[in-house]
């Protein structure tokens, strides 16, 4: 049952995010010109909402639906952050997409998007075999 309560997040996110075109090429080509505020908007929006979600998760001490407590962990900087972030943003800038939306592009039917889903899951299983070599 709690499956259906994730699948119907995920659908109603993936609605969100196509609503507010948050999911189109267009939207990121214009943002990552500086040619539209839509985009820094709704990135102004988010990290705030998430902020204050996990400090009234700590506030109040919630748990997760199977009764775990909900530990964010802190990360350690290093300067493959950085390199990663690049990584990131070079294929954010020239796909138009980045993890989230990748979903709710293909539920839209834009089957071109498999192409980007498919190299985000080769990215991620090229970095899980090199991680051990690299330096932490």
């Amino acid at each position: 049952m709690r499956n259906i309560f994730y699948l119907i997040l995920g659908v109603v996110f993936g609605l969100a995010l196509t609503k507010g075109e948050a999911v189109s090429w267009y939207r990121m080509q214009e943002m990552f010109h500086f040619q539209s505020f839509h985009m820094y908007g709704v990135f102004m929006t988010a990290v705030p909402t998430a902020a204050l979600g996990i400090w009234l998760i700590k506030k109040l001490g919630l748990k997760t639906f199977g009764g775990e407590e909900v530990i964010v962990p802190k990360k350690k900087f290093h300067k493959g952050i950085i390199l990663g972030a690049l990584i990131f943003g070079f294929g954010w800038a020239l796909t138009g997409a980045c993890p989230g939306p990748l979903y709710a592009l293909i539920g839209a039917g834009y089957s071109v998007t498999l192409v980007t889903f498919v190299s985000a899951l080769a990215g991620t299983w090229v970095f899980a075999k090199i991680d051990p070599y690299l330096p932490h």
